[in-house]
């Protein structure tokens, strides 16, 4: 019998967005209401995601600035990067791209990055994904979102797309987007996938640049 395949995947983010609820959740299948701890202990388990079993290593990481120079010490080996930023805080997804994919581009190049917007079931919430990448498209061009491989929102509290995060971060390593021909300015494309079942693509074309996903409602 082979061996599974081993995938580590690390949790990147702001303090406080809820990486360390989110990974808790998917391991225990409940929400801690009391104390968090402020990393989570390192976790690995076999999955089986579309037939194939992997065993999936789970690594937490502390968003605080006290660890910008510990935090990069994680990066090494990743497999897959869930990027996670709250919906509830326009801070926090400002710094997906102020922070945190600079720092992921440099310290691991080339390693595929499924983007979370967490706390999809706090009252406060408000739909903002759209804002977040139409944004980030329009003041950085679409050929530097070539990042975002997966979208997702998510609520630890309900477990709402909670297996789909993870289960899209398994998928993106075990099948690659594939590279693409180098397009003009206006041509290329952000890649993405809302989590859920449906398997119907679509585009949104926004100011010359496609953006192209599956959609779930």
């Amino acid at each position: 019998m082979c061996a599974s395949r081993f995938i580590m995947c690390v949790t990147v983010g702001d303090g406080a967005v809820g990486k360390t609820c989110l990974l808790i959740s998917y391991t225990s299948n409940t929400f801690p209401t009391d104390y968090v701890p402020t990393v989570f202990d390192n976790f690995s388990a076999n999955v089986v995601v579309n037939g194939a079993t992997v065993n999936l290593g789970l690594w937490d990481t502390a968003g605080q600035e006290d660890y910008n120079r510990l935090r990069p010490l994680s990066y090494r080996g990743a497999d897959v990067f869930i990027l996670a930023f709250s919906l509830i805080s326009k801070a926090s997804y400002e710094n997906v791209s102020k922070k945190w994919i600079p720092e992921l581009k440099h310290y691991a190049p080339g390693v595929p990055i499924v983007l979370v917007g967490t706390k999809h079931a706090n009252p406060s919430y408000h739909p903002i994904i759209d804002v977040v990448v139409f944004e980030y498209l329009k003041g950085r061009g679409a050929e530097e979102a070539d990042w975002c491989t997966c979208l997702h929102e998510c609520s630890s509290k309900t477990q709402q797309n909670v297996k789909a995060v993870f289960d899209a971060a398994i998928r993106v390593v075990l099948q690659p987007p594939k590279q693409k021909k180098k397009k003009s300015k206006a041509q290329k494309a952000c890649s993405f996938m809302v989590a859920g079942d449906s398997s119907e693509p679509f585009q949104i074309c926004y100011r010359g640049m496609k953006w192209v996903g599956t959609p779930v409602y």
